[in-house]
């Protein structure tokens, strides 16, 4: 079986994985971006599905995969809106982490210590892929992207969060957030393997999806928080494509 899993980089998560639920640990910038992405990911999977998110449990019934799941940041939001929600990750020592903030938290999820590539292998098959800062962590992103897409059900969602590669984000992805304001432990991102949003597109399309939505996320220093921009993705941004449905 073929893998796209870097081990370097599973390595550097698997130093952090106590982390994952400290909101000003390790984990702080994802636990401040995490609204922002929640807010895409829920509205993308309700267009898409034509749910209200305004009901009790709108993602009941939909199969959702949330690949490289850390400590369920993303898991834990989707299984509490109905959704079966499973949630795997490469870094073995992830996984009793999340498992145990489910239990604590009353959720049922289904934690897997495993690979995208596996479970296509697998056959197991899902409505919505959820592929959050993970492509530029993978050493090969067109096998990823494939593996990704043979996940999908024909007509399924892939939304894909990944960092833009320009001076600018080197300058507050890695110099910023590394060095200065230490966010993240120094070494956690490789410039060189951010992908920019054209590159990411010709990945998806060469991989068999449709892109369909991209999406900038903001970071004002100013207010200290997080936004959604229709234009600015010139450091994190969001990709929405589908599974073409005759494939």
């Amino acid at each position: 079986m073929t893998t796209t899993v870097d081990a370097h980089e599973i390595a550097k998560f698997e130093a952090m994985a106590a982390e994952w639920w400290d909101p000003n640990g390790k984990f702080k910038p994802l636990h401040m971006m995490n609204p922002v992405r929640l807010d895409y990911i829920t509205t993308q999977i309700a267009g898409e599905f034509d749910r209200d998110l305004t009901s009790q449990r709108p993602f009941e019934g939909l199969r959702i995969l949330d690949i490289g799941c850390g400590g369920g940041l993303l898991c834990e939001p989707m299984a509490r809106l109905g959704a079966d929600i499973v949630g795997v990750d490469a870094a073995e020592r992830n996984i009793p982490v999340a498992e145990a903030h489910a239990r604590q938290s009353g959720l049922d999820i289904d934690y897997r210590f495993t690979t995208a590539e596996a479970m296509a292998d697998a056959g197991e098959q899902f409505d919505a892929v959820l592929n959050m800062e993970v492509v530029e962590h993978v050493a090969d992103p067109l096998a990823y992207l494939t593996a990704c897409r043979q996940l999908l059900k024909p007509g399924g969602l892939h939304l894909c969060s990944t960092i833009n590669r320009n001076p600018k984000s080197f300058a507050m992805a890695i110099v910023g957030a590394e060095y200065v304001m230490r966010w993240l432990p120094k070494g956690t991102h490789e410039w060189s393997k951010f992908i920019t949003p054209e590159e990411l597109y010709d990945l998806m399309t060469r991989a068999g999806m449709t892109p369909v939505d991209r999406k900038g996320y903001v970071f004002n220093p100013v207010s200290w928080k997080w936004s959604i921009s229709d234009r600015d993705l010139s450091v994190n941004y969001v990709t929405a494509a589908l599974k073409p449905e005759a494939a």
